[in-house]
């Protein structure tokens, strides 16, 4: 069964202590929290002070996804605000395998996302120092689009990747995650699936959570 990780940035902001106890009493194992500057993508979302105060209400894990650059800038900060896994794009790093060291130097689990234009090869150098790698199945920036079918073959070269090589990365998939493309997506090799819209835009998200949850 795939760990859950609802997107608050499809939530209600004007309701987001309503959507946070939604994710406590839920079958959802992480929150996930994306992280925009305007620069690395075209949007700008939510930041520290918005995490530091979520995490105050809930000992679920954060899922912290930084899209934007120089990330290493903000490392300790978002270790202070709660993020217990901080990814960081392959693109926005010049030296990805100190980015990753740097994050796990702070007690913070590691990731790599890749976009989607952006092959796997780019990561094959450092897979076994990252807890995770983060498949972009839609272009970062904004919510509610449809997941890219190409990249399922995608999800599938990375998972004979990692199991050449022996790492224990797991596999997170974050764009377009719906009820209907959600197993084929678990069986190319998904072991996390990100789910925004699909859950905080269906009338029962909690219910939304246990039918992504049993998927096999």
């Amino acid at each position: 069964m795939p760990i859950i990780a609802p997107s608050l940035l499809a939530a209600d902001f004007l309701n987001l202590q309503e959507a946070c106890s939604m994710i406590n009493r839920s079958e959802a194992e992480w929150f996930h929290l994306d992280v925009m500057d305007g620069r690395f993508v075209p949007n700008i979302s939510f930041g520290l002070p918005v995490i530091s105060s979520i995490k105050k209400a809930t000992h679920k894990v954060f899922d912290v996804h930084l899209m934007i650059e120089e990330p290493e800038k903000f490392a300790q900060a978002f270790k202070a605000a709660g993020a217990d896994i901080l990814t960081v794009h392959v693109e926005a790093c010049n030296h990805l395998n100190r980015n990753l060291e740097q994050i796990r130097s702070l007690n913070m689990k590691a990731g790599v996302a890749l976009n989607p234009h952006t092959p796997i090869s780019q990561i094959e150098e450092v897979l076994c120092d990252a807890d995770l790698v983060c498949i972009m199945t839609v272009n970062p920036g904004f919510g509610g689009q449809k997941f890219i079918t190409s990249m399922l073959s995608k999800i599938e070269r990375l998972k004979n990747a990692i199991i050449r090589q022996n790492s224990k990365a797991l596999i997170e998939i974050d764009g377009g995650v719906t009820l209907e493309n959600a197993e084929t997506i678990v069986k190319a090799g998904a072991d996390i699936l990100v789910a925004g819209s699909t859950v905080f835009n269906s009338a029962d998200p909690e219910g939304v959570i246990v039918q992504l949850k049993n998927i096999h």
